[in-house]
């Protein structure tokens, strides 16, 4: 079939807090890392062999996937960092320096290879873009989307011919300056000749850098123009959507855990909620032992993560509660991202726990 290589060494600085303490790819969605959804879709495509460039945090994605056998898949890591002081510090190669490093080493691209971000959500057809490729005798593709043109300033846009050959880039263009609305998603199917290119050893991008000498080299590389759910977590309030969506059911193959025990209410195990006297409006997923106290209100779409205790008269709408989050009695928190430590808006506004200014109280449900 081909292989995967999944990006994941960024730092993802614009979407923290979420990520102080956590590589971007493991955000959960729905209780689960962004990563493991990609790694799913991977495998259900027949791509068994993955590598996964990390940094930031790195031990985090390691131990959770391991070597990958849980989901039928061999997956290896390339960690990207140098000693130094006796530390063991971060240091990204870009997306294509890392690619370098790994063929150096092992050769391990031997055939066509699938590239995608470890930060978004995607159904793509691989299948279909795998034989678009190779039926083009393409060495490089761009799977890329269709935008509105109002839009196109959050991307970089692709120039292409009319039989998909890339002729050009433009990077976040202003609308009336856009020669084409087709968006580079970050997903790439390269073959191996591709990385020659790649100078070894240094820090060296895909799109900036490797694309620019396809085009000035005119090989063969082409855009797929596909139509396919592409949900990009590229800022903090892209979170909260991409969160709205998946619980409104809108992203095919990302089911609801727990029990659905009333239309568009599902609940885990072990909870305590005072069913006679709350509101529950779906979809809304409640975590494991979440409790829920008389009088209050939750309008989906909306998530309860475990362990998470609201007080009485509380009223939650369109909000992520991350796990063991207490919201205190009366408050109201509304398109909001909240963790036992910080407060995030829609706009991705920041607030901590004990912030004088934020009008709104919660906090830690463990021990309490």
């Amino acid at each position: 079939m081909a292989k995967g290589m999944i990006l994941a060494a960024g730092q993802g600085t614009r979407v923290r807090p979420l990520t102080k303490n956590l590589p971007k790819p493991m955000v959960p969605i729905l209780g689960k890392p962004v990563l493991e959804y990609l790694i799913e879709h991977l495998a259900r495509y027949g791509i068994r062999e993955i590598m996964i460039n990390v940094a930031y945090n790195h031990y985090k994605i390691e131990n959770y996937f391991g070597d990958g056998h849980r989901w039928g898949v061999s997956i290896g890591y390339s960690y990207e960092g140098v000693r130094d002081h006796g530390e063991v510090v971060p240091k990204p190669l870009g997306s294509a320096g890392g690619m370098r490093k790994i063929q150096d080493f092992s050769g391990f691209f031997d055939q066509t290879t699938l590239v995608i971000c470890g930060d978004a959500i995607i159904d793509l057809d691989i299948g279909a873009a795998i034989h678009e490729h190779r039926s083009k005798q393409a060495v490089a593709s761009v799977v890329a989307l269709d935008v509105p043109r109002d839009q196109v300033q959050n991307y970089g846009v692709v120039v292409a011919d009319d039989n998909g050959q890339i002729k050009s880039f433009q990077e976040k263009p202003k609308p009336e300056e856009a020669k084409s609305t087709l968006a580079s998603t970050g997903i790439y199917l390269f073959e191996p000749e591709v990385l020659d290119l790649v100078p070894p050893g240094k820090v060296f991008d895909i799109g900036s850098e490797l694309f620019p000498l396809l085009v000035q080299k005119e090989l063969p590389f082409y855009a797929q123009k596909r139509f396919f759910n592409w949900i990009d977590i590229g800022r903090l309030s892209d979170y909260w959507t991409v969160l709205q969506r998946v619980l409104s059911g809108e992203v095919a193959q990302m089911d609801m855990p727990g029990k659905e025990i009333r239309p568009g209410v599902w609940v885990g195990p072990n909870t305590s909620i005072a069913w006679d006297s709350v509101q529950i409006v779906g979809p809304v997923y409640i975590g494991s032992s979440v409790r829920i106290d008389p009088g209050v209100s939750v309008i989906g779409p909306t998530w309860i993560g475990h362990g998470s205790h609201l007080k009485p008269g509380v009223r939650v709408e369109r909000s992520i509660l991350f796990e063991y989050t207490r919201l205190a009695e009366g408050q109201r928190f509304s398109e909001m991202i909240v963790s036992p430590q910080y407060c995030v808006n829609r706009q991705g506004e920041a607030y901590y726990v004990g912030d004088d200014e934020f009008p709104l109280r919660w906090g830690d449900a463990r021990g309490r």
